[in-house]
């Protein structure tokens, strides 16, 4: 029998709830508001007070409603039908809601029950299975949709009959299967599972090693993500932290992504509905959102709904990942739920850590990040989850807490810088304070060598050195002026402004300049390096600098034209002209 309670305290989005049974932390109880029934769920229990999160706002409570508990967790309904929906933080369907305002208490299913759907079996009676085996598929958007052992089901099964090849709803039985006691269960492809608990039926978890090409040649090239890694892009308003993730979303090579908006402003959120729906993926030539669901959590939503919508997200990737497929979440922002876990820990009254964000704030975000990640599967097949959070910090100030606690967990920092954006040097990811952790993996090393070149990761060092000695001179020349410095330091600060202009800056609305694949970002990277290592005679700085604003505009010209194609061979055979008339003999 459900737990009842009744209302005794109202703080905003917190209600203290004094209830008549047991309750348990995270569980789920509806709040009857003017015949409203408002969700909410148990985030503290101390003796008879539940003290309880609404998801709506609490406008109109009062003291002695009703309220009553369902026994469940905050869950997330799992199965065929998510991809391309449009949902908000707790899973419902925003397309199936009326008007031009989310109604207060309107929720909605996040699947289609009616639709039929193409189901082939993968198991045969007989086979034995667990949790996350695969019974089945059905096609999904042109994706290979597996129906899995539910989650919840974590002992060994004997599969008493599967369905025949044929169309089924979500709810008919696919298979039923028997356990050690002789007892039949009835699978369907829909299942439930509690968005604040990782997804843990895989083999083996190991640390990712294989890269993952984003066609953003700073990332790839400089400091590369891997599948199944984990990045953050921090950076101030207006530095590009929106088209960065545009970009990484379209190109990136993954099956599945997932965009969850939380507690970003209406109109951000409203240009990805209005682009992604638009966007041709370059892998398929079909449109993106085929592959991509958004989980929408605007800053005028309540506060407490943002905490529920980046589980959310990340519940669904690890559904997605146990069928064996390549997910690719991105978060926007992140400082905004860690905004969310600040307001709720105040209204607790709870001790509060630096800038008065919860004491165990870097517990909750490694906790979070340790999510995602690279595995083998009970069958031997591999999935991954590869998480990218964007932080927003206040004023670009990059010790606040949020930033600091991530940059502990997170194995990539893609620092964006206001001055880059300021001088119009897209992507505004600063090549000197960034950083991939994952270079330093041998795992990573041996991969990058057996696919690209074993001098990679050594000339990625070179480069970065050179950007770090291009700043110092820089530094110098603004101090001093053009004459205070010698001819040599003029040629090193060019030399990484080339690298600069030809690798780092690139064009996201450009055809060809948006998407580098790897071939051409090896080719390009070692001429760059032939330029670097060459030595050059000059007179004079002026000489200098007009020689290498010659060289950038080639490669530039370069960097637009179609790889090896006519254009681009041209640009190449003029830059061999250019290089051969400076070079010292």
């Amino acid at each position: 029998m459900a737990t009842k309670g009744v209302v005794k305290g109202i703080v905003s989005n917190l209600v203290t709830v004094e209830v008549e049974g047991p309750v348990s932390q995270n569980e789920i109880c509806y709040i009857t508001v003017a015949g409203t029934k408002l969700m909410s769920e148990v985030i503290k229990v101390i003796g008879k007070n539940a003290y309880v999160q609404v998801f709506e706002s609490t406008r109109g409570m009062r003291v002695g409603d009703k309220a009553e508990f369902v026994g469940t967790m905050l869950e997330v309904t799992l199965g065929p039908g998510m991809l391309s929906k449009n949902y908000d933080g707790l899973q419902h369907d925003l397309d199936k809601m009326e008007g031009v305002f989310l109604q207060r208490g309107s929720y909605t299913d996040a699947l289609d029950r009616d639709k039929k759907w193409d189901f082939k079996p993968l198991a045969k009676v007989g086979d034995q299975v667990s949790a996350g085996d695969w019974i089945g598929q059905v096609d999904e958007n042109h994706q290979p949709h597996k129906i899995m052992v539910p989650f919840v089901m974590t002992d060994n099964y004997t599969i008493k009959s599967v369905a025949a090849a044929g169309q089924y709803k979500v709810d008919d039985t696919m298979a039923i299967v028997t356990d050690k006691e002789g007892k039949d269960h009835k699978i369907t492809m829909v299942q439930h599972w509690p968005v604040k608990r990782a997804i843990t039926c895989y083999r083996e978890k190991p640390r990712p090693f294989k890269l993952l090409e984003t066609g953003v040649r700073t990332l790839d090239t400089l400091n590369p993500i891997v599948e199944g890694g984990t990045g953050f892009i921090p950076g101030p308003f207006g530095t590009g932290k929106t088209v960065l993730q545009h970009a990484i979303s379209k190109q990136a090579e993954a099956d599945i992504v997932i965009i969850a908006a939380c507690g970003e402003r209406a109109n951000e959120v409203v240009e990805i509905f209005a682009e992604f729906p638009e966007l041709i993926d370059p892998h398929t030539g079909r449109k993106l959102m085929e592959r991509t669901i958004i989980i929408a959590n605007t800053s005028n939503m309540p506060v407490a709904s943002r905490e529920a919508s980046v589980y959310t997200a990340m519940t669904i990737a690890e559904y997605y990942r146990s069928m064996g497929l390549r997910v690719l979440l991105m978060a926007d922002s992140t400082s905004r739920w860690a905004q969310a876990l600040r307001e709720m820990s105040n209204r607790l009254e709870e001790l509060p850590g630096p800038d008065a964000f919860p004491m165990d704030l870097s517990a909750i975000i490694a906790n979070f990040y340790a999510r995602a990640g690279y595995v083998y599967l009970n069958n031997g097949s591999t999935g991954s989850v590869t998480f990218i959070g964007t932080v927003s910090p206040a004023g670009g100030n990059l010790k606040e807490p949020v930033t600091e606690n991530t940059k502990k967990v997170a194995r990539c920092f893609y620092a964006l810088e206001q001055d880059r954006a300021d001088r119009k040097r897209y992507p505004a990811v600063n090549p000197i304070d960034s950083y991939s952790k994952y270079i330093e993996y041998p795992e990573f090393e041996e991969y990058i060598s057996n696919h690209i070149s074993p001098q990679w990761t050594e000339m990625i060092n070179d480069i970065k050195t050179r950007l770090q000695r291009g700043k110092e001179i820089s530094e110098q020349i603004n101090i001093l002026g053009d004459d205070g410095v010698p001819v040599a330091y003029h040629v090193i600060f060019w030399k990484a402004e080339l690298i600069d202009f030809v690798i780092l800056q690139q064009d996201a609305f450009d055809d060809i300049d948006c998407n580098t694949p790897l071939e051409r970002q090896e080719f390009m990277l070692l001429e760059v390096m032939k330029i670097l290592n060459a030595e050059f005679e000059f007179e004079g700085f002026l000489e200098v600098i007009e020689y290498f604003k010659k060289l950038i505009n080639i490669f530039k010209q370069m960097n637009y034209s179609e790889f090896k194609s006519d254009d681009f061979n041209k640009f190449y055979d003029e830059l061999q002209k250019l290089v051969a008339e400076r070079i010292k003999k």
